[in-house]
């Protein structure tokens, strides 16, 4: 494997976020080949469609990328009243995976054991180092990509196989 710059844990980190955002790319591929019906469907599951599992998930980026900058996010609740179209929210998704991408390449090693005080949705505090809340961001939509492939099958749709391994052998390994 070619040496990288970056410090070991910086390049673990942007690989996982390199591969959150290749497995979310195969997600939406996926659901825009849906009939806009089958997106927006009630299921049974916590946010009730498809369409606002993913938004459910961005707020959460949303909310910590906040916290990443220091700044209030305005949310009551891990997800909006209003859920934008998949074609908006895709946009959304992939400004704030390059986001993530473009902080997390400026850090330092040092800068990932800063510790950041926000408060929860809940209203409770809470801190969390930049580095506990980039692994969190990417294990978080991870979770939530299990319950849109659940969603999928029932329907029944075909599933992409985005797991880390397909991913480290298909595409990281190339462009490292």
């Amino acid at each position: 494997m070619p040496r990288l710059s970056s410090p070991p844990h910086l390049q673990t980190l942007i690989m996982f976020l390199k591969y959150r955002a290749w497995a979310d790319r195969l997600t939406y591929d996926a659901l825009f080949k849906l009939p806009q019906l089958e997106i927006e469907k009630p299921r049974q599951t916590t946010f009730s469609t498809l369409l606002g599992t993913l938004n459910h998930v961005y707020v959460v980026d949303d909310i910590f990328r906040h916290h990443l900058q220091g700044q209030d996010h305005g949310y009551r609740s891990r997800q909006t009243d209003e859920v934008p179209d998949l074609e908006t929210l895709w946009q959304a998704t992939q400004s704030m995976h390059q986001w993530y991408l473009n902080a997390v390449m400026q850090w330092s090693v040092d800068d990932l054991s800063c510790p950041i005080s926000f408060t929860y949705v809940d209203g409770q505090p809470g801190v969390m180092t930049r580095e506990q809340i980039i692994l969190h961001v990417v294990n978080h939509a991870t979770y939530h990509r299990g319950f849109v492939g659940d969603m999928l099958k029932q329907i029944p749709e075909s599933w992409p196989s985005n797991d880390l391994t397909v991913f480290l052998r298909d595409e990281y390994q190339r462009s490292v």
